[in-house]
Parts: C-alpha cells; structure tokens; sequence
C-alpha cells in the first residue's frame, strides 16, 4: 500500500514541478510551452515557478499537502490511521484545487495540465486512503476504478446536462420562474396531445419520439438476433458478404442513407418514378413521415443491436446446448428453452440501446421527418430557431430523459437477478448446436431481402459519386472525387489537393484517441457494475448511461456552456471533441461489456484471487482476454461513431479541427452532392479498413478446445473475427 502512495505523491510532485499550470493554446503535446522560453513565463510556468516568482501563494497549500502525506506514509502508524489522513489530504487538494478554479482566486486563463494531472493525483490519494481504511475490502483498484468513473462521469456528463437542464426553469415572457415555469412548459400540449386521428405526425411530440423508439427498437433488435444467428450458426456461402453488408450502416453517416432513400423512393426517386410509369401509381411522399424515419433508423440501428448480441450468442456454451440434446430435446426446444433465454441480456441491452438511440437520433428525423416531429428535432429548432427558448429545449429534454430512464428501469426488471452464466472455464469441445431447419429457413427468409435492400442503399450511394448530377445528368465522372482527394505531383514532390483531405486526417486522428479511451471506459464501468458491490451502483450505472440518453445536440450545447470559460476552457481544441466522444459513446462498450460480464462465472475472478493475483492482474490477465468480444465491439463503436457523428459535432467544429460530418454538410448546404456522396464513399472505405485493423490488433477469444472455424469455417469472416 506505501509503494501506491509514494507513486501518487512522485507523479503529484511532477505535476507541480515539470507541466504547465495554466492551459496552453496549442495543448501539451504540441510543446508550446517549452519554447520560446515559455517554461518562465505565466502562461508556460509549472506551480512551483508560479509561487516563487509570481507570487501565487494559494499553490504553496499543496506541497504543504504532499509533505503532510509522505511523512504519514514514511511514519509507523496504523493502516486505519494512514487511510484517514490520505483520505482528508487528497479531499482537502482536491476542494482547495476547486476552490482555485472556480472560487474568487479563479485564474481567467484556467487551468492546465500540472493542475489537471494533480487532480488526478489526489483523487488516488483519496481512494487509496479509502481502500487502506477498508472500503472496496481494502482492494485499492476498485476503490481506484469506482472513484476515476465518478469523477469522471461528474464532470463530464453530469455537470454540463445540469447546466442545460437547470435552464428549464428560467423565466417566461409572461414572468414565470423557476418550478412554475417548468410545469407550464411541461403541461404543454405540443409535448403531450392524443389528437392522433389524424395521423401520428399530429400527435404530441413526445408520443411520437416514444412510439417511434419503441418500434425501432424491437424491430432492429428482431433484425440484429437474426444476423447474429445467422453469422455464427449457420455456414453458407452467403454469411462471409452478409457479414460486411451488416455492418455498412453504421460506418455510414446517417444523413447519407437519408439521402440515398430519397434518391430511391422521394417523389421524384428512381423506383418511385419506374413504379409509377408501369403501375400507373401516382407518386406520393410516402417516405416523408414516421415511416421513412423508422426506416432509415432500422438501417442505422440493426448492426448496432447485432454487434451487441452477436457476442452474447458465440457465446452460449455449446455444452448446454448439447446436453439438452442428450436428454431428448429437439433442436427448436434446445434454441426455444436452452439457447434464447441465455441470451436475454443481449437481446434487452441490444434493445435498450436501439430505444435511446432512437429517441437522440437527430440526423434522420431532419432529412426525412416532414411534418412527424420528435423531441430531438425538437431541442434543436427550440435552440437555434428564431424563439431560442433555451427553457423550452431543456424542458424537452427533461421529457426525453423520463422515457430513458423508464426503458433502463424497465429493462432491468425484466432481466431480474436471474443467472446468465456460460463461460465457466471449462473448455468446450466442439462447436454449437445446428439451428432447426424451419427456423433456419425463417431466418435466411427474413435476412435475404433486407439484404438486397441494404445493397440497394449503397449501390445508390456508390453510384451518386460518378455522375455529373443524380437524376438529370447520369454521365459518368471522376471530377467529385478528384475535388474531394485530388493528388498532384510538383516539384517540391506530392500535394494533397483534394478539399476534403485536411478534415479526413483531423477526423481519423481524433476518432483514432477517442476510440481506446471510449473503450476503457465503457468496459471498466461494465466490470465494477457486474463484479463489485458499492453504494449507489443503480445511480452509477444511470450515471454511466445520460449522455447517451440526451441527444447531440444538447450535448453539444451543453459542452459549449460547460467548457467555454475558465477554469476548463475546451472549446475549439480538439480535446473537447475527444471527451465529447468518448462519454457519448461509452455506454455501447459499457452495455455490451455487461453483457459479456454476465456470461463469465465469477468463480473465475475468485480462482485468480485465491492464487494470489490483485483485482488489477485478474482484470489484465483473465478477465480481458475472455472480454475480446466486447472490447471490439466497443473499439469499432468507439472509432466509428466518432466519425460518424453529427448532431453534438455542429455545436463543437472549429476552423482547426473540422469533423468529416460537419464538413459533408457544408457540402451538401451548398448543393454539392456529389462529392459529398463521394466524400462519404471514401469515408466508408476508410472505416471498414479500420475495422479491420482493430479486429486483428484485439485478437480473438478462445473458448473450445476446437476452434470455430474448424467446426463451422466459413462462419467467421476477416471483418469480424473477434466477435466469434
């Protein structure tokens, strides 16, 4: 436990003494303040320059605080009384460091990465106090773990929803405040009207976001199990392409398959206009509505529930499934009472993301909503219409986060504390059982039109960027993608010509950080939430799941309020989109972790233990491994929707760091869709060589003495190995 203090104190030490305490424009990594001299100056000096030659004697509190703490770690006292004092020690850093940034000594230039880096420092002090008193059974990873996830979550979801949700309450034209303004914004009948006769677009705007939720959540659930058995029970020759189709939509910018089916079935679509011409049926705007929301939604959202379950289903014990079969079941009872309910937690995560999803999806509701209006759209036009009623957005968003948290209560009641358990330690022997072939055939005959669907979709899209001008000029041409990614030989040697090049590489490389540290923190939650028992883990694990709960565009807003001013003043750095990222996509790698936890016996961690491995070696070296699955999920998450991302990016984009999507907006705001159709073709090229990349760096999990491509070899595809 000394070694754990006297490591927190060395690197508090460095934070005070090496990085700069202020915040650096140009950011850490790009030594800004190293040159020029600026390790002198106020902008570039570390703390202990700042109190010996700038007078800041506040900081002189904190190196009182670190020789306080390792004289009581130097010191023979009891392990009680050295958990105590290191609990009240990285406390008291941390209030005092508060106290700086945001008190009346609060630095308008805010604080840097010495004093972030030290706030680091103190929360471990303060956890690791805490475990030497006893907390977490004295394990000081998990009281670690526990407290960075607080933290974390606070500051970075919790904090800045407050601020737009408080907004609720700010007055009305007509003077009303606080509680009163917020129940006369809620009683409005806009949110809450049942006059649906005719149609569900006039109904309320929350009964059309929850019906709208509630049926793309099923229906891309349904989907995302049928892939999911498809791809690992069956061995045609079809499953190795179907596998890549089924995870084209969600490395694909949503607008973009918005716009691909208004090519094919708007009013004036190619297949509206050939139905027309042979049938005679007048052209409609039938795909302007709920149905073309929930449509394009089903094409986002299935591999999303099928990335979530196809996990869960590998990883149902064959052996179960076999011993079923020796005591005289069929192959529909073995699936019907033996396999399905294995995967339940799956199939209820699967839905639960497919649910919030829907309800924070901005980008489909705007391209194909019409007059079907959903709360996000919603908040958005509250935000930046021409009333700007910040009070009615966050109200809006208030109701939204009722209907998340409703589905997240909801879902947990149906899972109940039923045990889930199929890995177990025990090496399999052989692969799973064949599926029925009714249900097979079921399966084959709901998957092979929606697939010929989806090819449709991206025939579309891929054929957008080689002509002049979709539907008036079809001649074919290379000029989109030579203004997007032109690359031209001078003298001086190659130059990226190309417009798009410049937010390509800045979206790669921020999707590229984002993406580990989404998954770190997505699983790391998982395995608190599944394996340790602490106060207030039903509130930890909502806590976990509220960004995803609130739409993009809140988000966004929120961010901007948050972070705009000292004493963490992020906006227009690229550090502002790494976080939004990761804790707006982190709780696909935290649901599907759980689900993957469930599955592992806790006898495993406990086997470990007793041989005298740490929680931290455990996690390392037996959880992790078995956890390959999910850890690819949530990389290839992570990474993709980083990309992909639309609705928090608008607010958060700067002239230094333009996202892929920010920037295919601009493209198709100035009638430019060609190359951005080009655009979005490269990008999904890109991504799906990512995916690749990611897949053979994780690796895959090994559960059976026989692999499974030896039992089903062409089941497992290059693109997805880890899933299996």
């Amino acid at each position: 436990m000394k070694k754990i203090f006297y490591g927190w104190l060395l690197a508090a030490l460095a934070a005070l003494c090496l990085l700069p305490w202020q915040q650096q424009e140009a950011g850490l990594f790009a030594g800004e303040w190293l040159r020029d001299g600026q390790f002198f100056s106020d902008r570039g000096a570390p703390a202990v320059l700042h109190l010996l030659s700038f007078g800041a004697w506040p900081l002189g509190v904190f190196f009182a605080l670190i020789a306080a703490s390792a004289a009581l770690v130097a010191g023979n006292v009891p392990r009680k009384t050295l958990g105590l004092g290191q609990i009240a020690i990285g406390g008291g850093g941390m209030l005092w460091l508060a106290w700086l940034g945001w008190g009346p000594l609060a630095a308008s230039t805010g604080l840097g990465f010495g004093a972030l880096l030290l706030a680091l420092c103190l929360l471990f002090l303060l956890t690791s106090g805490a475990a030497a008193c006893g907390v977490c059974r004295g394990d000081a990873f998990v009281a670690g773990a526990i407290g960075l996830i607080i933290c974390l979550i606070s500051l970075f979801v919790l904090f800045p929803v407050a601020l737009i949700l408080v907004s609720a309450g700010q007055p009305m034209d007509d003077g009303g405040t606080g509680a009163a303004a917020l129940a006369r914004r809620l009683a409005d009948p806009g949110i809450w009207s049942l006059n649906c006769v005719s149609g569900p677009g006039r109904c309320g705007v929350a009964w059309n976001t929850l019906a709208l939720a509630l049926l793309t959540g099923v229906s891309a659930t349904f989907l995302g199990l049928v892939f999911a058995l498809l791809v690992t029970r069956t061995n045609g020759r079809w499953v190795r392409p179907m596998r890549a189709i089924t995870i084209l939509p969600i490395v694909t910018p949503p607008f973009v398959l918005g716009l691909a089916l208004i090519l094919l079935f708007g009013r004036n679509g190619a297949i509206t206009g050939l139905v027309g011409d042979l049938f005679g049926i007048e052209q409609s705007r039938w795909l302007y509505g709920m149905t073309g929301v929930w449509l394009s939604q089903m094409l986002a959202f299935a591999p999303i529930a099928f990335m979530t379950l196809i996990g869960v289903v590998e990883g149902v014990s064959p052996s179960l499934e076999e011993a079923s079969g020796t005591l005289g079941a069929s192959s529909w009872q073995t699936f019907v009472k033996v396999s399905l309910p294995l995967m339940r937690p799956g199939i209820a995560n699967a839905f639960l993301l497919c649910f919030i999803e829907s309800m924070a999806d901005f980008g489909n509701p705007m391209v194909l909503g019409g007059n079907f209006h959903v709360l996000s759209t919603e908040i958005f036009f509250s935000v930046v219409g021409a009333s700007n009623d910040q009070g009615r957005a966050a109200t809006l968003a208030i109701v939204l986060l009722t209907f998340a948290v409703g589905a997240f209560f909801i879902q947990n009641l149906w899972l109940g504390k039923k045990s889930y358990v199929t890995v177990t330690g025990k090496a399999d022997h052989g692969g799973h059982a064949s599926l029925n072939p009714r249900l097979k055939t079921m399966l084959w005959t709901i998957a092979l039109p929606w697939f010929a669907f989806t090819a449709l979709i991206y025939g579309t899209v891929v054929a957008g960027g080689f002509v002049n001008n979709w539907g008036q000029d079809n001649a074919f041409t290379l000029r989109h993608y030579i203004d997007a990614f032109g690359i031209t030989a001078g003298t001086s040697g190659w130059h990226w010509t190309g417009q798009a090049w410049p937010s390509l590489f800045t979206t790669l490389t921020i999707s590229a950080i984002a993406a580990p540290l989404t998954a770190f923190v997505g699983i790391l939650s998982a395995w608190l939430l599944v394996r340790q028992q602490f106060a207030l883990k039903s509130a930890f694990e909502f806590g976990t799941m509220l960004s995803f709960a609130i739409p993009g565009t809140v988000i966004g807003i929120s961010y901007i309020l948050a972070f705009n001013s000292a004493p963490i003043e992020l906006t227009g750095t690229a550090t502002i989109l790494i976080l939004c990222f990761v804790f707006r996509n982190m709780p696909m790698g935290l649901r599907t972790g759980i689900a993957a936890m469930r599955q592992l016996d806790g006898s495993l961690d406990e086997a470990s233990i007793t041989l005298g491995a740490s929680s931290w070696t455990t996690m390392r070296k037996v959880i992790l491994p078995l956890l390959r699955p999910a850890i690819a999920s949530a990389l290839v998450y992570g990474f993709v929707r980083s990309i992909t991302s639309i609705s928090a990016v608008v607010f958060l984009v700067s002239a230094d760091y333009d996202m892929a999507t920010s920037y295919i907006i601009g493209l198709v705001s100035n009638g430019n869709y060609g190359t951005a159709i080009a655009y979005a073709t490269v990008l999904i090229v890109v991504i799906l060589l990512c995916i690749q990349l990611i897949h053979l760096l994780v690796g895959k999990r090994r559960l059976r003495r026989v692999s499974a491509e030896k039992t089903l070899p062409a089941a497992v595809p290059n693109l997805e190995k880890s899933y299996a």
